[in-house]
């Protein structure tokens, strides 16, 4: 009898031991399954929002419908102004934090391509005035670019910007071969390069004025 109930003892042990055990196993695989979703949920969201910020271009240049602003001296300005150049053209305001960060490297950029003849437009869509744009030039030490602003921020939906900063590379013809949503270190070497393919601009970091 005594043997027959050390025999039921340790069956019933090793029952529980199996049992436990396949129970770990689960929790640790659901656990470790759970954080991969998780990892991989996070991930799919990261990519989303970098593709979301990234340069695109098109296959087919594409005609862009006529903007009317006015430039820091309050003259009417038309984006036909400008063709013969390669224009890069930032839709942005004083109050996007982004546009805050950006605008810097935009100066630097203009002064380091300025003389192969591209311009850099920054588009403000403050509703306030220049008076405010020119107190945001004047605290960031901007003085490479010019001031442009569409008071009406109508601009903006003309050339269906998602989301401030919108950059729109313009050939010299005026059509739009590319954007890019979101901001840009635009004096990086990288972005530098990019810019001088896109618009075809010559390979030397300055060039005299023709």
């Amino acid at each position: 009898m005594i043997g027959q109930a050390r025999r039921s003892f340790v069956l019933i042990a090793i029952a529980l031991v199996v049992v436990g055990g396949c129970a770990l196993y689960y929790v640790a695989t659901e656990f470790s399954h759970t954080q991969s979703n998780q990892r991989s949920v996070v991930a799919a969201e990261s990519g989303t929002a970098l593709a979301s910020l990234s340069f695109s271009f098109l296959d087919r240049a594409r005609a862009l419908p006529e903007l009317s602003f006015i430039d820091g001296d309050g003259r009417t300005r038309t984006l036909a102004d400008f063709k013969g150049s390669p224009v890069l053209l930032n839709i942005w305001a004083t109050w996007c934090v982004p546009c805050r960060k950006e605008m810097p490297s935009l100066d630097r950029l203009q002064a380091e391509l300025g003389g192969s003849h591209l311009v850099v437009v920054p588009l403000s869509i403050d509703r306030q005035g220049l008076s405010v744009v020119k107190a945001f030039y004047a605290e960031l030490g901007l003085q490479s670019l010019g001031i442009f602003l569409d008071q009406s921020g109508g601009s903006a939906s003309k050339v269906n910007a998602v989301g401030l900063p919108t950059t729109l590379f313009i050939d010299p013809s005026g059509r739009e071969i590319g954007r890019k949503i979101g901001p840009a270190e635009w004096d990086s070497p990288e972005t530098v390069a990019l810019v001088r393919e896109r618009l075809k601009l010559g390979s030397s970091a300055k060039m005299d004025d023709q």
